[in-house]
């Protein structure tokens, strides 16, 4: 579960202020033409999800330092370093020189003009290296955003601290944590097209660098709605994906939001990990107390910890940690019903949910959340959903059947009444997805249907 003390992901900052953008990076697009904003799309679906995956992909976007490789996955890499610009890691108080290339993708005009945009990207960060994500869109009415920081991301934590970046606004938009958001949509504003940029880094001296071999955004439009009508059930399947209990972990390592509660997000992520047949190696995990079980979740912690955010909940460094590891791909979308879920558990695909509720509004949970991850991994004969639920007593009890219209409407709602009475907010559909490197032609069919590609 989420920290409790943590804004809604939809929550937008009342205030204009500065933008936080790095020191030598290139100057901000101009704004592209803004298309007529058309609600849901062509497809009907209210979200789009588009990435930059291939070669081609990668040779359109303009190039300052990095230069395009192919292969069975291409991606990009430093090849001439565009400059030099120094860092302090507000985490740390440190200062250092970092060597930097940009890439920077073409405008891509969205099919559903929207009020929230979610980066994610996948990347192999040897040490001595990390990167940084930005966006900058167009809005309808024809001007244009700043740059905005999606994130500073590194595998590891021994160059910088991975971080999201707080106070980011121009008056019209914000980012929370990792969430481009509108700031008033019932103004009819919306974003209808948008650019991402990437800042490899690497120590200066060095031929090492980053790869990126995918780098995405999903932007949506869903109307705020309290109830979601129940989807009829089509698929009886159960996939076999490991089962842990952050629960367990309460009170281990502080400083990364001390267990239990907290670890939702990379106990779910563990467990999709590991059902793709990938694994932390021992050396990966030397540095766990060896009396802790599970010490696999514990290294999934730590690597989706997010140091201004303070907390594991960074929905797009959990897609990034899942695709560090030689063979996944990681992608944050929304999905529209349980239907879409279906479609991907039948090609095989698990996936992970992103709800909050009451206790009394998913029987059988035992607990109230206001914002909790877990892992869908199938459905029962009668539509009903099995999830691994993190949020258990132990590894035995995480597997867990929850009533499909109840499911269906805590996590795909926009709009919910907290223990208190008053109205919060919650994700729209909010999915993690974690699936191979080279999917089969069912998983890929499965992950276009949802539109992931």
């Amino acid at each position: 579960m989420s920290r409790a003390q943590q804004p809604s992901r939809r929550s937008v900052l009342g205030a204009a202020v500065a933008v936080a953008v790095s020191a030598g990076a290139v100057s901000a697009v101009p704004a592209v033409a803004a298309p007529a904003v058309r609600h849901g799309g062509s497809s009907g679906r209210p979200v789009e999800y588009h990435a930059w995956t291939s070669y081609t992909d990668w040779r359109q976007g303009t190039a300052h330092g990095v230069r395009a490789v192919a292969g069975s996955r291409p991606g990009i890499v430093i090849a001439a370093p565009a400059g030099r610009t120094d860092y302090t890691d507000p985490h740390t108080g440190t200062t250092a020189t970092w060597e930097y290339a940009t890439w920077t993708s073409p405008a891509h005009r969205l099919s559903v003009p929207a009020t929230e945009v979610i980066a994610s990207w996948n990347a192999h960060t040897p040490e001595g290296t990390w990167l940084q994500t930005e966006l900058s869109g167009t809005y309808s009415d024809g001007t244009a955003t700043p740059w905005y920081v999606m994130g500073r991301w590194a595998s590891g934590d021994q160059d910088i601290r991975r971080t999201s970046v707080d106070d980011q606004s121009d008056g019209k938009s914000s980012v929370w944590t990792d969430t481009f958001a509108i700031d008033d949509a019932s103004t009819g504003l919306r974003l209808v097209a948008y650019r991402l940029r990437l800042t490899l880094y690497r120590k200066p001296g060095t031929h090492t660098t980053p790869t990126v071999r995918r780098v995405g955004a999903m932007g949506s439009d869903i109307p705020d709605r309290f109830t979601v009508p129940a989807s009829a059930p089509g698929l009886t399947r159960e996939l076999a994906v490991p089962r842990y209990s952050q629960e367990i972990h309460k009170g281990q390592y502080p400083q990364y939001d001390n267990g239990g509660e907290a670890w939702c997000s990379p106990t779910s992520s563990e467990m999709i990990v590991e059902y793709w047949g990938a694994r932390p190696t021992p050396e990966q995990l030397s540095w766990v107390d060896p009396a802790y079980a599970d010490p696999q979740v514990c290294h999934a912690a730590r690597s989706t910890y997010d140091y201004q955010y303070e907390g594991c909940g960074n929905w797009p460094f959990n897609a990034a940690y899942a695709a560090s590891y030689s063979g996944l791909q990681g992608v944050i979308t929304r999905l529209t019903s349980l239907t879409d879920l279906e479609t991907l558990i039948a090609a095989g695909i698990p996936a992970i949910t992103s709800q909050s509720f009451l206790k009394t509004e998913l029987t059988g949970a035992g607990y109230g959340t206001s914002g909790h991850l877990m892992t869908v991994i199938g459905f029962t004969a009668e539509g009903d959903v099995i999830a691994n639920d993190p949020a258990s007593p132990s590894d035995d009890a995480v597997r867990r059947v929850y009533a499909r219209s109840e499911f269906e409407t805590i996590w795909l709602r926009t709009k919910r009444y907290n223990a208190s009475g008053q109205v919060a907010s919650g994700t729209g559909g909010v999915c993690y997805l974690y699936f191979p490197e080279h999917p089969t032609p069912r998983q890929r069919a499965a992950l276009a249907a949802v539109g992931v590609r």
